[in-house]
């Protein structure tokens, strides 16, 4: 016979997984209150098992928790249906137990038949052993383990941030790695999380359980005899049978699933399957022989069965004897390496450019190797100082050898061009004295690279003596991170690439990003912020206050400011606050050097060109007439151990600096406008 084609309404329809678990939600919850006859009971039943019996193999069979995302929506569901079918059976117990055991399906009555054995009371007693043991053993513990480890995930919470945060600035991972870490971190606190408030569900189902047992027995009694006339025996032995049957069909599932649950909290943070996991660890031999050991002496303990305890005693010891032959076979085989790749890398790769590099002689290999490298947690901290401190990711730093450098010698690179280079003696100390004096101590004498400063190589058994005559001392790695820090703070403005930018602006809180929206890229490009921000880094200027820049960048380009000057000059109006505090000397107050209004004349006369693009056109015997009056000013006032700031108008700053950057780049040249109304200053001089 030829069959019926399809209606296309039904060839075309199509449900997806949420529908389907909108659907079956929705069934569940009709379940609560439509009846339903005996063989939909039984279907709706035996689907109960099916599920149970498939999550706890899918618990046992798990790698790691998080494959398991979804157990506790899972647990939550599987728990209104047995609560849905509970409703279900009760109804069914109740209107139609004076039908016989068959009332409520064939499923409850064999169950309840086989368990009860033909006795009520021992039927009842074993239903309520296996309500104790969900309820009070596996449930209890399940909840407990979850609630334990959602508070310790939570407080551990912080310092695995900080690992992703310290791995990502040590350029260990990229930033692609770093967000799938957070990620994970994030799913799993939100599991454990769920799985503690999950256990609450099977706590309240064997409490239903138990109201369920009370209202099936005494309910169906009085409704058997007084409404139906039954006798007293025949209704206990009928309602009894339809109640055992009804708790055990539904306490089975349970108990299953609280298994499952308790696999999964109790799985932790340990990837492997159980299987393996308990192979590896039960299967050595010296367990098993001490195991078979003590078989074969309870076996031979008067009045004990032989037969069963030499048997164990037999098994046991024979896989001792096999696991003491053969070690490893108990473990599980290891995963295959990949087989190398033979291909060659592409082009693209040759054109790569390091930001930054360090290359190392071969006899400074051992800082950036071993167990404990101290190089690398020095450039951890390094990125991370910077990052709190200027708002930017420093990029990776690229540790390499160098064979044909010395092998005492370091280069360092900016952009695959050298910006410093210097020299160590591993495993020896650099002693340097704080008053700009060689120590006295018996050692190679040298230069800090990093400023100069004369210094000492000493041994380690001198490392106390030195201490004690007031020297630091630094080790190694110290110097030359120390070197890699100031190299880094006087290129920063060239590290600090578009991309950067661009990240930067996407990491900003989401209040932020409407600014963003309305300032770029409709009023400044990326390249603007971009220029923006690496001549406030070129003179040290912080970065972080990131949404402050934006608005001095926004009134800027509202007031038709296009010149990077005058951008630059509003915003370092709205950072006064800023600049004026990283001004301010360990005395509590900013010490002033002006110019004098001779000097403030002179450059302003100096200054050709249009309004938009001024430059600084003075005589060179006056401008060294200049610079050797402010090498002057500015040396007695170190000599008095002062940190001034050069104070000059807004119009000259941005030239004055130009100048000072020359000779002094880590003098402060602030305009008027900039300092703070409520900081405390202090003139020391005038040039």
């Amino acid at each position: 016979m030829k069959a019926l084609p399809l209606p296309p309404w039904l060839t075309g329809l199509r449900i997806s997984s949420e529908v389907a678990l909108v659907l079956a939600v929705a069934l569940v919850l009709s379940i609560l209150v439509i009846p339903l006859p005996a063989f939909l009971l039984d279907a709706a039943l035996a689907l109960n098992i099916t599920i149970s019996v498939l999550v706890l193999m899918v618990a046992l069979l798990l790698t790691k928790p998080l494959e398991f995302q979804s157990f506790p929506q899972i647990l939550l569901i599987t728990t209104l249906f047995r609560l849905g079918l509970n409703v279900a059976t009760t109804r069914a117990i109740l209107a139609n137990g004076h039908e016989g055991p068959q009332a409520a399906g064939n499923i409850i009555a064999v169950f309840g038949q086989s368990l009860m054995g033909g006795d009520v009371l021992v039927g009842l007693i074993i239903f309520a052993i296996l309500l104790l043991v969900n309820q009070t053993v596996v449930a209890k513990g399940a909840g407990r383990i979850a609630e334990v480890s959602a508070r310790f995930h939570l407080d551990a919470m912080p310092g695995k941030q900080m690992a992703i945060d310290a791995d990502l600035s040590a350029g260990t991972i990229d930033e692609a790695e770093a967000k799938r870490r957070r990620r994970d971190l994030e799913e799993e606190s939100s599991f454990n999380g769920s799985m503690d408030g999950a256990a609450k569900f099977v706590k309240g189902d064997a409490i239903v359980a138990i109201v369920s047992v009370f209202i099936n027995l005494l309910g169906g009694l009085a409704i058997g005899i007084g409404r139906h006339g039954m006798p007293f025996m025949e209704a206990v032995q009928t309602y009894s049978i339809l109640t055992v049957g009804d708790g055990l069909v539904g306490q089975i599932p349970a108990l299953l699933v609280s298994v499952g649950a308790a696999i999964v909290v109790t799985k932790a943070a340990r990837e492997g399957q159980a299987d393996a996991l308990m192979a590896k660890e039960l299967g050595t031999w010296k367990p098993l022989a001490v195991a078979s050991g003590s078989s074969l002496v309870l076996g031979l303990v008067p009045g004990m069965p032989l037969l069963p305890f030499l048997a164990l005693a037999g098994l046991t010891g024979g896989a001792a004897w096999y696991q003491r032959r053969n070690p490893t076979a108990a473990l599980p085989p290891p995963e295959e390496a990949p087989p190398p790749s033979n291909a060659e890398p592409p082009v693209a790769e040759a054109l790569r450019m390091d930001l930054l590099r360090l290359e190392l002689g071969y006899g400074l290999l051992s800082l950036a190797a071993g167990d404990a490298p101290r190089l690398s947690e020095q450039i951890r901290g390094l990125r991370r100082s910077i990052a709190q401190e200027m708002g930017f990711v420093l990029p990776s730093v690229r540790i390499q050898d160098n064979l044909e450098l010395p092998a005492d010698s370091y280069v360092i690179r900016v952009k695959e061009i050298e910006a410093a280079r210097g020299s160590l003696r591993p495993p020896m100390n650099l002693a340097i004295d704080p008053s700009g004096n060689m120590p006295d101590l018996p050692g190679e004498r040298t230069q800090e690279p990093a400023f100069g400063l004369p210094a000492l190589w000493i041994e380690e058994r001198l490392r106390e003596e030195a201490l004690a005559r007031g020297c630091t001392v630094v080790d190694c790695a110290g110097v030359l991170a120390t070197h890699l820090t100031e190299v880094v703070r006087e290129n920063m403005n060239e590290l600090l690439s578009y991309a950067e930018t661009q990240k930067l602006l996407e990491e900003l809180p989401r209040e932020q990003q409407k600014l963003v929206q309305d300032l770029i890229p409709a009023q400044a490009s990326v390249g603007t912020l971009q220029r923006l921000l690496q001549s406030l880094l070129a003179e040290r200027v912080s970065i972080r206050d990131l949404p402050t820049i934006l608005e001095g960048l926004q009134e800027a380009v509202s007031a038709n400011l296009r010149a990077l000057p005058h951008i630059q000059a509003v915003v370092r109006m709205r950072l006064a606050r800023q600049l004026s505090e990283a001004a301010r000397g360990p005395q509590g107050y900013v010490g002033l050097v002006t110019l004098s209004p001779e000097w403030e004349v002179a450059f302003t006369e100096a200054l050709t060109g249009p309004p938009e693009d001024r430059q600084l056109a003075m005589e060179p015997a006056k401008l060294q007439q200049f610079i050797t009056r402010m090498r002057d000013v500015l040396d007695a006032q170190a000599a008095q151990e002062e940190a001034p700031v050069l104070l000059c108008s807004g119009a000259l700053r941005a030239h004055i600096r130009a100048i000072v950057e020359r000779i002094r780049p880590s003098t402060t040249v602030l305009a008027q406008a900039e300092l703070h109304p409520r900081i405390r200053v202090r003139a020391l001089a005038s040039i």
